[in-house]
């Protein structure tokens, strides 16, 4: 429980925004998915060297298109506000990377983008009032920032995800555990536990069959965070937490996990750049689908 608490003051202190390394004359031609990058196989590679994932900054909480066309995430400095970015395929290429302000300036920090299955609402939170915000989508552009009316909001909160059935899972800071609100229609007006061992930042997988979370590795104090995976059974419950092993996890931290809407690769923020700043990271999931138990 302590470290919990460490590490959502960790999330929220370090939160911020820097200028990219590309200026928009200067940003590479990038073509296909994911930026172009080339997929990782059962070995977590850097996503996006010197684009995405920059030297010091901090990078966490990223979220694709279901058409793998669109790109948010958000990403900070020290000492500065949290902000979201995003970049577009237009015309086949990447569009430069910008900053978006959804809260107009309202909310001196934006984060945790999370794009909708149907690409036409992304969730988000702000680390300033601890509570969930959507926008939605206006032809080419994005209706004002939206706090979600729900009792999800009664207490402090973060980290939205989607299931692909509407549900809406989150962590419940103020009670400190993960939830999910069944989907109503579009609203939400009841809010359930989600029965897990433990961990932070769940993240429910495209097909509802299994959730990433990172916790701190109990049976190694000099470990300070992993990425655990909970398969769903046959009568809803979930297994006890699997650690994703070492090929994934290191001895830096590894948070914020999520998986993309293709369910091919695993991303996660990781602790090893110099004075703890943290870089996307990206695997493929079979790293996942090769701890699944036979249920």
């Amino acid at each position: 429980m302590k470290y919990i608490c460490i590490s959502i003051v960790l999330l929220f202190s370090i939160i911020a925004f820097s200028s990219n390394s590309y200026g928009q004359d200067e940003f590479p031609v990038l073509e296909g998915p994911y930026l172009g990058q080339k997929p990782p196989g059962l070995i977590p590679e850097l996503f996006a060297p010197g684009i995405v994932s920059i030297k010091g900054r901090y990078e966490h909480g990223i979220s694709f298109s279901y058409g793998l066309d669109e790109m948010y995430f958000s990403a900070n400095k020290e000492d500065e506000n949290a902000a979201i970015y995003f970049s577009k395929l237009e015309d086949k290429k990447w569009k430069p990377i910008q900053k978006v302000n959804f809260t107009k300036g309202k909310k001196a920090d934006e984060l945790h983008p999370f794009v909708t299955a149907d690409s036409k609402r992304i969730y988000f939170t702000s680390a300033k009032d601890s509570k969930i915000w959507y926008v939605d989508r206006l032809g080419d552009a994005w209706s004002k920032a939206i706090k979600l009316d729900s009792p999800i909001n009664d207490d402090d909160v973060f980290f939205p995800v989607q299931a692909n059935n509407g549900d809406l899972y989150y962590f419940n800071i103020s009670k400190m555990n993960t939830y999910f609100a069944p989907n109503n229609n579009g609203s939400f007006p009841k809010v359930k536990e989600v029965e897990m061992d433990f961990g932070v930042h769940a993240f429910i997988s495209p097909s509802q069959d299994y959730l990433v979370a990172n916790a701190r590795n109990k049976e190694d104090a000099e470990r300070k965070s992993d990425i655990y995976v909970y398969f769903k059974k046959k009568d809803g419950t979930w297994t006890k937490p699997i650690n994703l092993g070492d090929k994934v996890n290191s001895d830096f931290l590894e948070t914020v996990p999520s998986i993309t809407p293709d369910g091919k690769y695993l991303f996660f923020s990781r602790y090893n750049e110099e004075n703890e700043l943290s870089n996307f990271y990206w695997v493929s999931t079979e790293v996942i689908e090769n701890l699944r138990p036979k249920l």
